[in-house]
């Protein structure tokens, strides 16, 4: 680093998708505008432009340095109003690594000195946030599709068919929990579906109301109602998805 760069913020945080879904959000004009802001762009290839436009009006710009997908980016920052970063005036790296939660990702502010350092952790701490809310709700933009499928199966009389829509939503190693189940895997999860099916016929559980989702995680209200469509209970499931927008853990709340 050039000692006229000397200063830098470091910022590391995991983000659940897979690499490739992340960095698309880094290298294209419309997914990058969606965490900067509207009429950001991006020209990612070395040499080209690289604009930002926040929400309250003030603007960055810089240029591409270097490209390497899906793992790592390169480019310089600044202020139009060249305070306290003049146009290019600083360098911005981003590295992007796989994780077993998704995406680890790495980035470095070289900035000139101490206060500038300091005025931008925060921000880059904000941006950040934004950046991995916008690429989990893509990566899990069909949340609503798979909590769906998750109360269906649980209605399913056929075990083939049930067996089937669990492997295509959830992990091997899914893991449930409510006041009366405790299962680690799909293999012991198929088995105490049966059983309450058993124990609890005709009753089947659905959706209320939108999912709210957060960086993987999603909370959902639902109602269970009897074969005559009386209502027997009401909850909350908090889901967690992998990388793969696959289901990995379900917690189940009564009342």
């Amino acid at each position: 680093m050039p000692a006229a760069l000397a200063f830098h913020v470091d910022r590391t945080i995991t983000i659940h998708a897979d690499r490739e879904v992340v960095f698309g959000f880094l290298t294209d004009s419309a997914r990058w505008a969606q965490w900067w802001g509207a009429g950001s762009t991006i020209d990612a290839r070395p040499g080209g432009v690289v604009h930002i436009r926040y929400p309250g009006g003030s603007e960055a710009s810089g240029t591409v340095v270097e490209v390497d997908p899906p793992e790592r980016i390169v480019f310089t920052y600044g202020y139009a109003s060249g305070t306290p970063i003049e146009p290019g005036g600083s360098t911005v790296t981003i590295t992007l690594t796989p994780d077993a939660r998704g995406t680890r990702l790495q980035l470095t502010h070289a900035v000139a000195d101490e206060a500038t350092r300091d005025s931008h952790v925060q921000g880059w701490r904000y941006q950040l946030a934004l950046f991995s809310n916008v690429v989990a709700d893509a990566a899990n933009a069909a949340a609503a599709d798979l909590v769906d499928a998750w109360f269906e199966a649980w209605a399913d009389p056929d075990p083939a068919h049930r067996a089937a829509t669990l492997n295509r939503i959830a992990a091997a190693g899914v893991v449930f929990r409510d006041r009366f189940g405790n299962t680690e895997s799909l293999a012991d999860l198929m088995p105490h579906i049966s059983a309450a099916q058993h124990f609890m016929p005709g009753i089947r559980m659905e959706r209320t109301g939108n999912v709210r989702h957060c960086q993987g995680t999603v909370l959902v209200e639902w109602i269970a109602r009897s074969a005559d469509g009386q209502e027997r209970a009401r909850g909350t499931n908090v889901f967690v998805l992998g990388a793969d927008g696959r289901i990995l853990s379900v917690t189940g709340f009564t009342g």
